[in-house]
């Protein structure tokens, strides 16, 4: 009778092995999200220019591991994970087009395992639908091939909540949701979880805290107690060369974080939602966000959006997966939080860990919409749900195509203005101060250097010593003068502003 049992037990392991590892091999549901991830990716090349030349803080995060110029100044706010992220291309290339090329590969792989995590939460219809609607935005194309830490907050965050609620359920528990494996079975979970808490704090270490909030309240009963060690400890792993560099170059945490917020226009009881709603036609940056809104064909969607995510929530109660729909919206709300009330100034780019979490419930309305029985024809929801997608998906190119034209434009005014300043000698090693130093410089292959504001790191009198021996110019605007060293300097009139330069005779 003992043997009986021992082998009964034993056939139960056996079973909760073998169904832990199916949920690790590629099976054919993966296909449709696998074919979403690289319709994505060739997506970002084909529409985001791989030639559009970096932007502002890409200059700064490429800078760091980049050959091609000096590393400009990491301010308190920037962390290192995309540093780390292109190091493996720019540390050997200065080819802007190889960079796109492998964050786009980078950025759809990690899309299908952030989508894949949710293997059994939710159908695979409905996880498909979800990548696309995300993956169609105007912002996640635009952002997903560069050098910016936000999409990569954003399928961290979509993959901790999936991972987290995979692992409660394998500690014992279920959580409402299907796919309970058993303790300890569900490896791929508890690896998942850290590895996406450590993901986030990597790009982005006080976003992770928002994004997890909810995660960190529900692990914190004595039964879910591993879970939120395993979070925790992911959170550690990726914010902690950002700690150790507070303490090393800003003078502790406290410090870094006063820095960060003074940077930020100082946190704090600020109402951005019409700013973010501004910044919805194309507008990368929006401060001060004083345009006008964008037509209401551009915006519709963000209003659509709350309605379909309650539909949503109504659907999954109806489903008995509650659980995992309640706590995807609870951390889309507290990632969305401090940028719709907390700063003072919108980027769009901020609210992709929100867009990505919302698209879950999102799509579990439109196929619910699209499925349902009801008494009327069936055809005419899913014609309804049709059109509203391909006018939806047709304004997000629209709005893609205007901002991709507007970006390289500005890029190809930084290369010329490099290409100007090589031709009157301000070549490497060379020193760049004034107005857009910082991406001006990168193009040049020059330090940039400031004496004031956020990106402060030197002072006038050394710039004065650095023009002795090394070329130096300084970038002013029409209704500025400029600064003391260079009142004497030789200039030309460039693109709007004045260049003045200085080239040491032994830098001819």
């Amino acid at each position: 009778m003992a043997d009986s049992a021992h082998a009964t037990l034993a056939g139960t392991r056996r079973e909760r092995s073998r169904r832990a590892a199916a949920g690790t091999r590629w099976t054919r549901a993966d296909r449709p999200l696998a074919a979403l991830a690289a319709a994505f990716t060739l997506a970002q090349l084909l529409l985001v220019r791989p030639g559009m030349g970096l932007g502002w803080d890409e200059t700064v995060y490429v800078s760091q591991v980049s050959g091609h110029a000096p590393a400009a100044y990491f301010s308190a706010p920037r962390a290192r994970g995309v540093t780390l992220l292109v190091a493996p291309v720019a540390s050997w290339s200065s080819s802007t087009v190889l960079l796109r090329v492998h964050l786009a590969v980078l950025s759809g792989l990690a899309l299908f395992l952030a989508l894949r995590a949710w293997r059994g939460l939710f159908p695979v219809r409905v996880l498909t639908l979800a990548g696309a609607l995300f993956a169609s935005l105007w912002v996640t194309l635009f952002y997903g091939p560069q050098a910016m830490p936000n999409y990569w907050v954003a399928v961290g965050a979509l993959a901790a909540v999936a991972c987290f609620l995979r692992a409660r359920a394998d500690s014992g528990r279920p959580p409402g949701v299907s796919g309970a494996r058993g303790p300890g079975r569900d490896r791929a979970a508890w690896w998942g979880l850290a590895v996406s808490g450590a993901l986030m704090a990597w790009m982005r270490p006080m976003d992770a805290v928002w994004v997890t909030l909810p995660l960190l309240a529900l692990g914190l009963p004595r039964r879910h107690r591993r879970t939120l060690l395993v979070l925790l400890a992911g959170l550690a792993a990726g914010a902690a060369e950002w700690v150790v560099e507070a303490y090393v170059g800003f003078g502790g945490l406290g410090r870094r974080l006063a820095e960060g917020s003074e940077i930020q226009g100082g946190l704090g009881l600020h109402l951005a939602v019409d700013d973010q709603l501004r910044s919805l036609g194309g507008r990368t940056l929006c401060r001060p966000c004083t345009v006008p809104p964008p037509h209401p064909a551009v915006t519709a969607w963000w209003f659509v959006l709350p309605l379909l995510a309650v539909l949503g929530l109504a659907v999954a109660v109806r489903a008995r997966r509650t659980t995992a729909t309640l706590l995807t919206l609870a951390c889309a709300a507290t990632a969305a939080f401090p940028y719709l009330f907390m700063l003072g100034y919108a980027a769009p780019r901020f609210l992709l860990p929100a867009y990505a979490l919302c698209a879950i419930p999102v799509a579990d309305a439109l196929v619910h919409l699209a499925t349902a029985p009801r008494r009327g024809p069936r055809p005419v929801a899913v014609t309804l749900v049709a059109l509203g997608l391909a006018a939806h998906l047709a304004v997000q190119l629209v709005v893609l195509a205007h901002t991709v034209d507007h970006t390289t434009t500005s890029h190809r005014t930084w290369s010329r203005t490099a290409a100007t300043l090589h031709g009157l000698g301000v070549r490497p090693p060379c020193l760049l101060t004034g107005h857009e130093a910082i991406p001006v410089a990168f193009y040049a292959g020059c330090s940039s250097a400031a004496t004031a504001g956020h990106n402060a790191n030197s002072t006038a009198g050394a710039i004065t010593r650095t023009a002795r021996h090394t070329p130096v110019a300084t970038l002013v605007t029409p209704d500025s003068r400029p600064p003391g060293y260079a009142r004497h300097w030789p200039s030309v009139p460039l693109d709007g502003l004045r260049l003045y330069y200085a080239v040491p005779r032994s830098g001819s």
